[in-house]
């Protein structure tokens, strides 16, 4: 079974596989952390994350492996556990910058759809659905308002140790939505056969309940 989770940053998608995942005995394959990973490489080589040439000098250096320890997903760059390195707000500005280049995307495209080969995935990111696995058999695009994804986040900053403001979170993600869903290269935008979820009112659980009704109903049919 494939399961394309797919929808903006903060609107729980990595939380919601998670359950899935555990609820369905299927492997989460959190896609996101692999761009997270290269641009936290690339910010420790002081690279310009929007400079698509020097971001693409680096990738010959880059080492990324994801490792499955006890049901928990683990990535390792360079064979150092990146572990919540890559979860500030600044990685996932450099995540969103170097993820609009095609030289990136191709890099990681085979490493995400050989996982898929071997065993039954939920993959959550931003394209999931319309490229890195369009022939999941279950698409859903989780989406909540700005305000909403803002608020949660900071929460989680916070939980670990994170100093930020919800101000400034609230920007970023602003920020991040426009460059995700208008970029040239695999925009942030719903597969044409997804099933929208949003979730900016309900609770963790009734997420889970209604994400799972949307996959027993697919796959059901």
């Amino acid at each position: 079974m494939k399961i394309a989770l797919d929808g903006p940053s903060g609107a729980g998608k990595s939380s919601l596989a998670k359950a899935i995942a555990k609820e369905l005995h299927i492997v989460y394959v959190d896609t996101g952390a692999l761009y997270r990973s290269i641009g936290l490489f690339v910010r420790g080589r002081e690279v310009d994350p929007k400079n698509a040439e020097a971001v693409i000098a680096c990738l010959p250096d880059i080492q990324l492996e994801m490792v499955f320890e006890k049901g928990e997903q683990h990535i390792y760059l360079c064979g150092e556990d990146v572990g919540d390195r890559i979860r500030t707000p600044e990685i996932s500005m450099y995540a969103s910058a170097v993820s609009a280049i095609p030289a990136v995307r191709e890099f990681l495209l085979e490493t995400q759809r050989s996982i898929a080969r071997k065993t039954s995935v939920i993959m959550d990111g931003r394209d999931i659905g319309t490229v890195i696995l369009p022939d999941a058999e279950v698409k859903i695009f989780l989406t909540a308002s700005a305000e909403a994804r803002a608020k949660r986040r900071t929460l989680e900053l916070a939980a670990k140790g994170i100093s930020t403001t919800y101000e400034e979170v609230l920007a970023d993600m602003r920020e991040r939505d426009t460059n995700d869903s208008t970029r040239k290269t695999a925009p942030a935008i719903p597969a044409e056969d997804a099933v929208f979820l949003d979730n900016s009112d309900l609770s963790v659980e009734e997420t889970i309940a209604a994400a799972l009704a949307i996959i027993r109903d697919k796959t059901e049919k």
